[in-house]
Formats: C-alpha cells, structure tokens, sequence
C-alpha cells in the first residue's frame, strides 16, 4: 500500500517574474515544499535566486503563475501574518540601533505576533548559544556586531518566531567554517523539527546528497536526482 503523500506547505506552478527593466528574471518555476523537507538551491549569480525568495515572501508579486501557502494563495494573506510564516533570512540582515535584546524581540511588538509571548532572557541567551554567539551579551550594541554576528543574530531573530517555512539566502557567506557549521546544523534541525527549509548556497552543505537539490539556472528551475 502506497504512503499518503506529506501535505503541502508551498507551491509555485509556473512561476514568471519580470524584472522592472523587462529581463525575465523567472521563467515557468515550478516547486512545492512539504513539512520537514530540508532542499538546497544553487545556481550563477544573477541566476534568479533572490528573487525567487522575494516572491515567495510577497517581497514581489509574480508576473505569471501562482504561488500558494497551506493552499491558500499569497494575496489573501495579511503580508505581516505571511513573514511570520514564512520567514527569510536575507543575505544583508538588517539590524537597528539598540542592544541585541531589542533586535531579538523587534518583532514581538509587531501586530503579526499577536498572541505569542515576548520570549524570556533565557530563551534569548539560548537562541544566541545556539548559533555560536556565546560571547555576545544581550546589552551589547547589535550594530557593533560583525556582518557574520549580525547574519546569525538575525537567524535567530526568526526562528524566536518559530515559521513552518524558512528560506535562507547565502546565510554562510560571511562566516567561519566553524560558524557554517552551526548555521546549517541549525537548519537540518529545523527540518527535522517540520519545518520546511530552502536552503541558498553556491556551496554544497553537509548532507547534500541526501536532500532535495535544486538548481536555478537563467530563470528556469530543475531537481537533481540521488
């Protein structure tokens, strides 16, 4: 007797965006993304990649195809609900004046976390523990931060808000082997939790023969096989 398959979280059917100066960017893209599916994306700078995580955090809107979450499609989510969801972390985090306390719980005073508790100090130091961040004091200024500080903290910024998808783009390009490491030990552990994760990197991780792989390439997507 066949598995029922896992449900869907996302799902992009023929997915088209054309960049405001007429270049098709994204060309037909079609995937979906189930609970606890771990899949890593490469593929040429300037090859669309960015764009693609933009369009699934409503940071654009297609210019064909649709775009779904939990079967409902992008537009009929109130955007803040939306990014909570389905969080991204970009390439460049952006961190505000204030101490690393107040970037971690930023959004937790937004109207999209109503009803989620603002977590303790002991769940703030946890989160930074984990992605290697021990030396850095919740007081401390989070723009003194190094860009390597800054992508980690900002990683654990969204997973505080606990999202059932996470898209990560290049989120190891600024940082130490040992650093990389945790960031995707961090993201095989989100999987593993049921999250789904799409994973950008021109690097292949630990593990990648055993998870989707995805590549974009001028604008078209296709799936490696085992």
């Amino acid at each position: 007797m066949e598995e029922p398959a896992a449900p869907e979280l996302l799902r992009l059917a023929d997915v088209s965006w054309q960049a405001p100066d007429g270049r098709l960017v994204l060309d037909g893209v079609s995937l979906a993304l189930a609970p606890g599916e771990l899949a890593w994306l490469r593929g040429p700078s300037g090859g669309g990649k960015s764009s693609l995580l933009r369009l699934i955090n409503r940071l654009a809107e297609p210019s064909g195809g649709s775009i779904t979450f939990l079967g409902k499609p992008l537009a009929g989510w109130e955007p803040s609900q939306l990014r909570r969801r389905v969080g991204l972390l970009p390439q460049s985090p952006v961190m505000l004046p204030g101490t690393v306390e107040h970037n971690l719980c930023l959004a937790f005073g937004f109207k999209a976390a109503r009803g989620q508790a603002q977590p303790e100090k002991q769940s703030l130091r946890a989160a930074l523990d984990e992605l290697g961040l021990g030396g850095v004091a919740l007081g401390a200024p989070a723009l003194g931060l190094s860009l390597g500080q800054r992508q980690r903290l900002a990683l654990a910024r969204l997973l505080l808000l606990k999202p059932q998808v996470l898209l990560l783009d290049e989120p190891v390009s600024a940082l130490d082997p040992e650093s990389r490491e945790l960031v995707e030990q961090t993201a095989a552990a989100q999987a593993g939790a049921g999250t789904a994760v799409l994973l950008v990197s021109h690097q292949p991780p630990p593990g990648a023969a055993a998870m989707r792989r995805l590549v974009l390439d001028r604008g078209r997507l296709r799936e490696e096989g085992p």
